[in-house]
């Protein structure tokens, strides 16, 4: 109790039972030293309370401002506390302390319990420093100094930070969880308040500015209490961190802590400092773990934990260690349909094997109409841009893009390897010489030399094609001259600027060994190469005609006079060695001349781009009268090339191909998508399979014959499709969250349905044929009943708790259960005649499943490479007879593993072919054959197992 000296003076002059005993009462009254002496020790005391106020009031403003912020935390902790129950214990909180966690009872002084009113609890919190020492001991009220905290940042060990730490879902930030975090009322963690004023000075508080609420930094959790990442979409794991080739980890997460640990926040009061930042993202099947008590496997992607169930039979005996082998069945490319004619010109070619020679993706295509029979070169690893035929017909050349494993682009000219005949190397822009015949590969060009894809190619015709042009699609479009016979690379004689603008045809003049043409946007220029190896450039003049914005195409006369056609439809006659025009023919065709193909007669034959129309002019440029044209569906025509006989090859922008010839007509022999693929359904008893594609269009292709059983436009871009049990009907899902019921023979739309507006992933019936389930980019999957021979649909219910799009879906053998796979790496089980999720996955570890499309599950750990991403496998399908599973990734590859995959280390067959992701692949219902769809390459493969 304290005393001053009004109590002093009341002591004097009597006594108080409640001051002294009674056996010292005579005592204390008979001694007026005493009172003198706890008067002197009162006004002693007295002086040093006003000095500590004193100094309390020069640091006022520094503790209301640390108070404001606790009361702000505090009150935002009670409402995280009172919104989301059953995320931890109210009874009590988590606080890291030192190296370890311990349990603060939540009534204490420095907490706000679940039931309190927040705002008494900040009102208590600011009162004054009077109110707060009063009636405390010198001691109790100097310890109570020592505790206040100061808004300058500590380490001291008795600084403790409340970290509450979420029991629920890592997606509780997503619209479907049920644990919402509040807004924040408090500044940003992040924010650093002005620095301190100098040593005994004084300052005000600046206005605080309400900071946007920020993303908490992403980690892996470790036993230290680091912090949290809450994943909500596939978006999330783009950017949360980079490991630099020193090591460190950069990017958001290095960032975020780095940032937590510069300022003074109350969250960074005490922090154990982290290191080997590199580890906090763990990532791949490399520190896979198992645990042998729960049979489970565990690994990271992306940071985030992955935990598969092995099936008891498994569980026992399961080693991770062990190395699975690749299977003894191999694939080989028996087919490839599609043609790529949207972008690419000059890319058709009749060889004297009678095969025609074009290419799409990544593999060059030698197709004999007539034996209907496919051959194919496989020795580029990404899309193949342009072609040209030797003039001994024997030999061709291809240039590709730059491949999957480049660095953004960038040239060898800037970054040499120590090796340029690497493997690796190969994934650069280059040429390749091959034999039509053999198929061997004579040259391998430019390896290192091209900045990006080249779009031009043309062996010199006049020496018997000793040299070879290339133009390269860099800025600058350079144009270079190869003596490709000298060396397994060859030697590059000179490389100059070709233009600035779009290059779209090169060629050797057929009669002039140092002549060359090129044109494209705006131009139209004839090179010379002198005997020194330096190239000379004139430009085309067009005098006082309408310059046209594009010169489309090149052709030869047989006197030599070029021949070029133009985007205003013109056709336009240069004199030899001149660059003037020597014969002007206005408008023969509506919009851009794609294509001009001189006959061995001397006629020429034009094909329009807008019209479709194909005109034969004869030497003179005279129209003969005979023309015909290519259906609209088909497409405008691409380009032209000279048949057997009188037939012509024409290739169009529809990615087709027609044979035949002006007097008969013309006859489709390849058709292909023009844009995405996604949609792959195989027909339940038939050797038959449906694509769809992001063109809108549905194709029904029978593997056997190789050709388009039927197709149709549905006016809406595809993404899913699936057969009924009897193959009688088709559901077609589409981007738009629209799906079709269709006829599988006659094509008739029985009924359309909506779910969502987002695209349709995935749709698979039950084994049974009773339900349906569609699983959409929505986060949804929706669960239909099945009537009337799978023509009516009637909505069970929707199956909510993905915190991201679903990618795949499987039903168990008896119809009971779904599992399936989320564009976050979740794999949740469902109920499915309740739509409700399955919470204890291990429950379900022995259900055996009809299909196996989900890429994560416990029988295809193994077809995820070391350090892949999590989206870098798009697609996967068990065979029916249990022994194979077939993989499509980003890299467009198509890989074979023997079944089930299960180990971490699982050997496998590679194949490639595709030039873009490789978007699905499906066994045929016999499992004679798979089937792999193209994204972006547009092509469908069709590989053989033997």
């Amino acid at each position: 109790m304290r005393l001053n000296g009004r109590h002093g003076s009341s002591g004097a002059t009597g006594s108080s039972p409640g001051n002294v005993t009674s056996g010292k009462q005579d005592e204390l009254a008979s001694s007026t030293g005493i009172d003198d002496m706890m008067e002197t020790e009162n006004e002693s005391l007295q002086e040093r309370v006003a000095d500590l106020e004193k100094k309390v009031l020069e640091q006022g403003d520094e503790i209301v401002c640390l108070r404001s912020t606790l009361a702000d935390v505090l009150r935002r902790l009670n409402q995280l506390d009172s919104r989301s129950s059953g995320d931890y214990n109210r009874a009590s909180v988590p606080v890291r302390n030192g190296s370890g966690t311990s349990a603060r009872v939540a009534n204490q002084s420095n907490h706000v319990g679940a039931g309190k009113d927040s705002h008494g609890s900040a009102s208590r919190l600011r009162q004054t420093a009077y109110q707060q020492h009063s009636g405390m001991t010198d001691a109790a009220f100097k310890d109570s100094l020592r505790r206040t905290a100061s808004c300058a940042p500590s380490s001291l060990p008795q600084r403790r930070v409340v970290h509450y730490q979420s029991t629920g879902s890592l997606h509780s930030d997503s619209p479907s969880s049920t644990s919402i975090s509040p807004v924040p009322t408090s500044p940003s963690p992040t924010h650093t308040p002005p620095p301190p004023p100098p040593s005994g000075g004084r300052t005000t508080p600046s206005p605080r500015t309400p900071q946007p609420p920020q993303q908490r930094p992403s980690s892996v959790a470790s036993s230290s209490g680091s912090l949290h990442k809450r994943w909500s979409s596939t978006g999330d794991f783009n950017n949360s961190g980079i490991t630099s080739p020193t090591g460190s980890l950069i990017g958001s997460n290095s960032m975020a802590i780095a940032s937590r640990l510069a300022t003074k926040s109350l969250f960074n009061l005490y922090m154990r400092p982290q290191q080997h930042q590199q580890h906090l993202l763990k990532h791949g099947t490399r520190d896979a773990t198992y645990n042998e008590e729960e049979g489970s496997v565990r690994f990271f992607l992306r940071g985030r934990p992955i935990v598969l169930y092995a099936p008891t039979a498994i569980a026992e005996t399961y080693d991770m260690l062990k190395v699975a082998t690749a299977p003894q069945i191999r694939l080989k490319l028996e087919w490839v349909y599609g043609y790529r004619g949207r972008d690419c010109r000059s890319n058709l070619h009749l060889l004297p094997t009678g095969e025609i020679v074009y290419f799409v993706a990544a593999a060059v295509v030698l197709y004999n109409v007539e034996e209907q029979s496919q051959r194919h070169y496989l020795g580029h690893t990404d899309d193949v841009k342009c072609l040209t035929v030797h003039p001994n017909k024997l030999l061709v050349a291809t240039g590709q893009a730059a491949g999957h494993d480049r660095r953004e682009g960038r040239s060898w000219k800037f970054n040499p390897p120590p090796d340029r005949m690497a493997p690796e190397a190969e994934q650069w822009p280059h040429v390749r010489v091959w034999n039509s015949v053999s198929l061997h590969t004579l040259a391998v060009i430019g390896i290192g030399e091209f900045e990006r894809s080249i779009c031009c190619l043309s062996f010199s015709k006049a020496d018997g094609g000793v040299l070879l042009c290339a133009v390269d699609e860099a800025p600058d479009h350079n144009i270079s001259i190869w003596d490709w016979q000298r060396g397994e690379r060859g030697q590059k004689i000179t490389e100059t600027k070709c233009s600035a603008d779009t290059v779209v045809a090169a060629e050797f003049h057929p009669m002039d060994r140092q002549s060359i043409v090129t044109c494209g946007k705006s131009h139209i220029s004839f090179w010379t190469l002198d005997a020194g190896g330096t190239l000379y450039k004139r430009m085309g003049i067009f005098e006082n005609r309408d310059k046209p914005k594009y010169v489309t195409c090149l052709a030869f006369t047989q006197t030599g006079d070029v021949v070029s056609g133009d985007s205003n439809g013109n056709i336009i006659v240069w004199g030899r060695a001149t660059n003037t025009i020597s014969k002007f023919l206005r408008g023969l065709h509506e919009g851009s001349v794609f294509s001009v193909c001189v006959m061995k007669e001397g006629n020429l034959v034009t094909g329009g781009g807008k019209d479709g129309r194909l005109v034969q002019l004869d030497a003179s440029l005279n129209p003969t009268g005979q023309e015909t044209r290519v259906p609209e569906h088909l497409g405008p025509v691409r380009v032209i090339a000279e048949g057997r006989g009188s037939q012509l090859l024409v290739g169009t922008t529809r990615n087709c191909i027609l044979i035949g010839s002006l007097d008969l007509g013309l006859t489709p022999v390849v058709c292909g998508h023009t844009d995405e693929l996604w949609g792959l359904a195989i027909h339940p008893s038939l050797p038959q399979f449906l694509t769809g594609g992001h063109d809108q269009l549905v194709t029904l292709w029978d593997s056997m014959s190789h050709s388009v059983v039927w197709s149709k436009d549905v006016a809406e871009p595809v993404q899913s499709a699936t057969f009924s049990l009897d193959g009688s009907v088709l559901i077609i899902g589409c981007t738009t969250g629209h799906w079709f019921v269709m006829d599988a023979e006659t094509r008739e739309v029985y009924s359309t349905h909506t779910d969502g507006a987002e695209p349709i992933q995935v749709v698979k019936f039950s084994p049974d044929g009773a339900l349906l389930a569609l699983g959409s980019r929505d986060n949804n999957i929706y669960v239909y009943q099945v009537s009337e021979e799978a023509r009516k649909y009637s909505r069970v219910g929707r199956c909510m708790g993905h915190s991201s799009f679903v990618t795949h879906l499987d039903w168990s053998t008896d119809s009971q259960y779904i599992q399936s796979n989320s564009g976050d790496y979740e794999l949740l089980y469902w109920n499915a005649g309740l739509c409700r999720q399955v919470p204890q996955s291990s429950q379900l570890r022995d259900v055996e499943w009809a299909s196996n499309s989900c890429t994560l599950t416990f029988s295809s750990l193994g077809i995820w490479p070391e350090g892949a991403d999590g989206t870098d496998v798009n697609h996967c399908d068990r065979s029916h007879n249990g022994e194979l599973m077939a993989t499509a990734d980003d890299f467009g590859k198509v890989k074979l593993y023997s079944y089930p995959v299960i180990q971490p280390r699982s050997l496998c067959h590679t194949y490639g072919g595709h030039s873009s992701h490789v978007t699905n692949v499906s066994f045929l219902h016999d499992d004679s054959r798979l089937i792999s769809t193209g994204g972006r390459d547009t092509s469908v493969m069709q590989w053989a197992l033997s």
